[in-house]
């Protein structure tokens, strides 16, 4: 039988070089996607002895033109892609007053756009074939505004928005869309954050990041079994259910005063 492929974008590290190694455990062909040729190397010498099948391509996800490009890479390989796992993101802290516009409309690309127009590209196909599974990463910062990371959180607010209505507009399909929610893992994009500026961003005690293995398995289980939303963890579902039951004033009340210490100097 023809193995199942799943196309992961952001695949080089982190939850997506996670998701590669799950997907090829359940016996899953891979397209890995990243912008870092060495550590995509690296992740497909590793796979490979599994007996999975491991393409990689190389790209730009925050590039206007990526999507599309990245689209007819895929279809040059000829292979249809079973599941979309659309991981790419960055995410940048402090004030947003401060931060460059490059990186305003970067974070914006890749963590929105690409991801829309990516999900656009593939779910045609899925939906001619009556089959295909679609994951979106985003956060539990999709939840409630996040002072001090306040793009980001919009970024993901829209993923997990985007997510819901896609996946209601495809009921009976055959196509399913999740959104994966995490709060803090163990990335190097939570190290890179939690490291940039002192008072703004203070040691993070180890307890409150999730373990980057268990969050990538729970995603691809909650994909796998057609779940449209799955917010990893205890603590995180519990303050997820809160700030969605409470007035919208207080929330951004008691996250705009904890955003403001965080970024006094």
């Amino acid at each position: 039988m023809q193995r199942p492929r799943a196309l992961i974008t952001g695949a080089s590290a982190g939850i997506g070089a996670e998701f590669a190694r799950v997907f090829a455990a359940n016996g899953y062909d891979l397209i890995l996607v990243a912008r870092r040729d060495d550590r995509l190397q690296a992740l497909r010498d590793e796979l490979v002895p599994s007996g999975a099948d491991v393409a990689i391509v190389v790209k730009d996800l925050a590039l206007k033109t990526a999507a599309k490009s990245l689209h007819h890479d895929v279809k040059q390989l000829g292979a249809p892609v079973d599941v979309l796992v659309n991981n790419a993101g960055i995410a940048y802290g402090g004030a947003f007053s401060a931060m460059d516009t490059d990186e305003v409309s970067r974070m914006v690309l890749l963590n929105a756009g690409a991801l829309a127009a990516l999900t656009r590209l593939f779910v045609g196909e899925m939906v001619a074939r009556g089959s295909g599974r679609i994951l979106n990463v985003s956060s539990l910062a999709a939840f409630q505004a996040v002072p001090s990371m306040s793009l980001y959180a919009a970024t993901k607010a829209f993923v997990l928005s985007f997510t819901e209505g896609l996946a209601e507009e495809l009921r009976g399909t055959g196509v399913t869309v999740t959104a994966l929610c995490p709060g803090l893992t163990g990335t190097d994009m939570v190290h890179d954050i939690t490291q940039r500026g002192s008072s703004a961003f203070p040691e993070i005690p180890s307890f409150m990041i999730a373990d980057v293995k268990a969050v990538a398995k729970e995603g691809y289980d909650a994909c796998v079994n057609g779940e449209v939303v799955r917010v990893p963890g205890i603590a995180n579902q519990m303050s997820a259910l809160w700030s969605q039951t409470q007035p919208r004033w207080l929330v951004r009340t008691l996250t705009g005063f904890f955003g403001r210490q965080a970024l006094r100097p």
